[in-house]
């Protein structure tokens, strides 16, 4: 699984600034402005051949009893909690403050691998300043500059080392015959309740495996002869393992469980509607380029009217799932979950379907004589050939002249014909354009 990096520090020291720098986005507002931030907030990142998870809070008071900073308290709590290592980062501008102590004192406490990120750093690697931080007593301080990338690299290397990093952990393309299967979804939306019915069906067999360092289990079991394998989900842990201060599936469960999966079963509430966790979850699906079904919980539960609006709201809130199956159940009263059961395996199968050139190109070469692409600039591309370039989710790479002109609209069409002569259904269909390099060009 991926290590989970957690940032932790006073207000307006640079933590926003560092996540966005980490995961390579720009997700987190940053502005000169303390306690801008105040949710936990996730992202994926990478270094070379590593993935990571990581985690911003907002500023830290571990000794706050009242209002909201007792709440962002909270969710740097839990934020550790989740965390495989913490990055405690601390500004050397302002210098160390009674602050910084009581973090220190805290994190201490929490039994967590700690490394100091001395931030605003820039050029000061061997500056006097940086000595009076290792009073703290978490070992060498790392200077860095988030706004300027300076530091960064070391600064993850010494965090990501002690994780060996194995190259069965990537996502293969060839399928091994089991299908990994997740159930992505918020608290009490039923997934206990779904699992739970699911190994108590006759035709299953089921059996708890250790689980890593998480309590993460999984548990394989097989169906009609197909075999799955349950990844960590709500419900599965035992009460004793489950940790109080941390919810029953946590967001980074939830996105270490998708990125192991081969297909995602995103379970949505039809008595709460679609909520922006939910959206937050599909996204990271989409994202991840993993296989998904949708199915709707608690189906019985609600009435015409409420149908309708729920279905509107997902047309609106869930729109870039729209090659999803969806399938409305009811867990508890083992209603619908048949026709799931054959929605997850067609989507497994349509994530690992193989695709010969001789039809990819001639599938685009139907669609561009029924509708050529708009021209760019003095050219107008031209798309020659194509082939596939991966599995789970399947990549077309399409080849010819002049191609960066093809609009996005214009790769919707050709993934609308892909989609239908291949009866692509639950996946994501990705379509790269690569341009022929013209020798003369440096001439």
């Amino acid at each position: 699984m991926k290590p989970v990096i957690a940032l932790v520090g006073r207000p307006n020291v640079g933590k926003s600034t560092l996540f966005n720098r980490l995961t390579k986005s720009r997700d987190a507002i940053v502005a000169d402005l303390a306690g801008l931030t105040r949710d936990r907030h996730y992202g994926d990142g990478r270094i070379g051949d590593r993935d990571y998870i990581v985690i911003d809070t907002g500023g830290f008071e571990p000794d706050s009893t009242t209002g909201i900073v007792k709440e962002m308290a909270k969710q740097t709590r839990q934020a550790v909690a989740e965390a495989d290592a913490v990055v405690f980062v601390v500004d050397v501008r302002t210098g160390l403050s009674g602050q910084d102590m009581d973090i220190a004192r805290y994190l201490r406490q929490a039994s967590k691998r700690i490394f100091l990120a001395v931030n605003k750093a820039e050029g000061m690697n061997d500056s006097p300043l940086l000595a009076e931080f290792h009073e703290l007593g978490m070992g060498e301080p790392h200077p860095i500059s988030s706004a300027h990338g300076q530091g960064i690299r070391s600064l993850l290397e010494a965090v990501l080392e002690p994780f060996e990093f194995e190259e069965a952990d990537l996502p293969s393309d060839e399928p091994d015959g089991v299908i990994r299967l997740a159930v992505a979804g918020r608290p009490n939306v039923g997934k206990s309740t779904l699992i739970n019915t699911w190994l108590g069906e006759e035709r299953l067999v089921a059996f708890d495996m250790p689980g890593t360092t998480r309590d993460a289990i999984s548990v394989p079991f097989e169906r009609n002869g197909q075999k799955f394998e349950l990844i960590d989900t709500a419900g599965l842990r035992r009460k004793g393992k489950v940790f109080e201060a941390v919810e029953k599936f946590s967001v980074v469960k939830t996105l270490q469980a998708i990125a192991d999966a081969n297909v995602v079963l995103l379970l949505l509430d039809a008595t709460q509607g679609v909520s922006d966790q939910d959206a937050h979850i599909a996204g990271y699906i989409l994202e991840s380029g993993r296989a998904v079904v949708l199915a709707i919980n608690k189906w019985d539960a609600i009435d015409s009217y409420q149908r309708e609006q729920l279905q509107r709201s997902i047309e609106q809130r869930l729109a870039f799932l729209k090659f999803a199956p969806i399938h409305n159940i009811s867990a508890l009263k083992r209603q619908g979950l048949g026709p799931v059961w054959g929605a997850l395996t067609d989507a497994y199968a349509s994530a690992y379907k193989k695709m010969t050139t001789p039809v990819l190109t001639r599938l685009v070469m139907e669609a561009v004589e029924h509708q050529t692409p708009k021209r760019s600039g003095h050219f107008r591309p031209k798309l020659r050939y194509a082939h596939q370039g991966g599995m789970n989710p399947p990549l077309v790479i399409v080849h010819g002249n002049s191609l960066e002109g093809v609009t996005e609209v214009y790769k919707r069409y050709l993934e609308g014909r892909i989609r239908a002569h291949y009866k692509l259904v639950g996946t994501p269909l990705r379509i790269e354009m690569r341009s022929s390099k013209n020798p003369f060009a440096d001439r």
